[in-house]
């Protein structure tokens, strides 16, 4: 029996895929568990169709992405810290004070776990933050931290 499938199955298939399984095994397992459906011109069809949704909201998430990263490249964001006697910068600046000014001033969600530059701002002056907005979309923020008076 040919059968479109839900979901993933181990040893079976990936998802959307069309498979050929014995009858038992489908009408037993695979059909009342919800993990596939019988091959008919109609499921086909919805399948197609369920396809072609998702890649239109995975292009539209992309889409979005990129004019996000468009605004981030026109950003500065402003930081104040204090400063040992030597000039040196006392304390860093993390990846959540950042997120959270964007979020405050700019009103722009990016998840902290997507930078990909790892470590805390520790030094005055101008750093570049890249973070991955989407697959294939990185943005770059750029910080100004400058000596608290």
């Amino acid at each position: 029996m040919q059968v479109i499938l839900l979901q993933d199955v181990k040893s079976v298939g990936k998802k959307n895929q069309v498979v050929e399984v014995s009858d038992g095994y489908a009408q037993n397992f695979l059909i009342p568990r919800r993990l596939a459906v019988k091959s008919t011109s109609k499921g086909i069809e919805v399948r197609d169709r369920q396809i072609q949704d998702e890649k239109d909201e995975i292009e539209r998430k992309k889409k979005l992405a990129q004019e996000e990263a468009n605004k981030l490249q026109e950003l500065v964001l402003e930081f104040t810290a204090p400063s040992s006697k030597d000039g040196r910068m006392m304390g860093t600046i993390s990846q959540k004070q950042v997120v959270e000014l964007l979020k405050e001033k700019h009103n722009i969600t990016v998840d902290k776990r997507k930078f990909i530059d790892k470590y805390p701002i520790n030094a005055f002056g101008y750093t570049n933050l890249k973070v991955e907005l989407f697959k294939g979309v990185t943005g770059t923020i750029r910080v100004h931290v400058s000596e608290k008076k």
